[in-house]
């Protein structure tokens, strides 16, 4: 079919290739524009963008998809179809209705749950144990169109976001060529989501990425998982050059017990609100990840350190 991607972020970049192994036209592949990244600030493209422009693809960065010449380019393009993968922009009617058979979306979710922006760190978070992938068609509301695939994935007591994101993305990367195909051949099912259980996965603010010792331990590893590599769960533990903030990438629950926020043993053993989260893999700011043991000896925090 002749098609166009919409996809900004790593995680849409196994789909877009895999369309174009399954031998569809893209006709135009849509990202976000170029952003500022690193200490310098120069303009970077996105990971979509690089690897379509790699591909020799035509591709285009609109700052908005709501703007009427950018509206009439997408319409002008005669598709059969658009897949949409973490695009990053609301797309109007006049868009989702310009393809003869429509748009469709690879989520990463099992819908109605986790509706919006971050459905991968929303789902550890809150302390999931399952999760998924899914093909939908696009309606105006928010992730709310009929679903055509399905795939349900186990979220581990190991898994962080950046682990979850990868087999996420394997998947839907097999599933979104499957969805072409059978609406291809007139054969895709579609099932309306259910009216219940309906949540949203709001964007990850910065100000909730500080770690709340006071919590259960259960919910501190799941706030850990859920934010690791990106933003990255943080806390501030003291120096002789005052506080130091520190990531902490990689946990697991253990029972123990002492005042909250304080370090319990020479391992990275911290109290929490109830039980302890064990600290496997920390950072400090400017430095790289490290496992517990190597970190420790370029940083010291003893039993009994308090933790803020």
């Amino acid at each position: 079919m002749r098609i166009a991607f919409m996809g900004t972020p790593d995680f849409a970049v196994q789909t877009l290739a895999e369309l174009v192994a399954a031998g569809h036209e893209v006709a135009c592949v849509y990202a976000q524009p170029p952003a500022p990244k690193g200490r310098g600030q120069t303009l970077q493209a996105s990971p979509v963008q690089a690897f379509a422009e790699s591909l020799g693809l035509t591709v285009r960065t609109p700052r908005s998809m709501k703007d009427p010449a950018e509206i009439a380019a997408f319409q002008d393009l005669d598709l059969d179809a658009a897949v949409i993968v973490a695009y990053g922009q609301i797309l109007l009617p006049a868009v989702l209705d310009a393809p003869r058979l429509g748009c469709f979306n690879l989520h990463a979710s099992r819908l109605p749950r986790w509706r919006g922006a971050a459905p991968i760190q929303r789902a550890i978070m809150a302390g999931d144990t399952i999760t998924g992938v899914q093909v939908m068609r696009m309606t105006a509301g928010l992730d709310e169109g009929p679903v055509l695939l399905s795939q349900t994935v186990t979220i581990s007591p190991e898994d962080t976001a950046g682990s979850l994101h990868d087999k996420l993305a394997a998947i839907g990367a097999d599933l979104a060529p499957r969805a072409l195909a059978a609406i291809e051949r007139g054969a895709a099912t579609e099932t309306p989501q259910p009216l219940d259980g309906v949540t949203y996965a709001k964007k990850i603010s910065p100000a909730e990425a500080r770690i709340d010792w006071s919590r259960t331990a259960a919910e501190i590893d799941c706030h850990i998982r859920g934010l690791s590599p990106f933003p990255g769960a943080w806390f501030e533990a003291p120096s002789d050059k005052g506080p130091v903030r520190i990531k902490a990438l990689m946990s697991r629950p253990e029972p123990a017990s002492g005042p909250f926020g304080t370090v319990l043993d020479d391992g990275l053993l911290i109290a929490c609100g109830q039980g302890a989260v064990r600290l496997l893999k920390a950072q400090r700011e400017g430095r790289s990840a490290q496992d517990t043991d190597q970190f420790l000896r370029g940083f010291a925090l003893s039993a009994g350190t308090r933790l803020s």
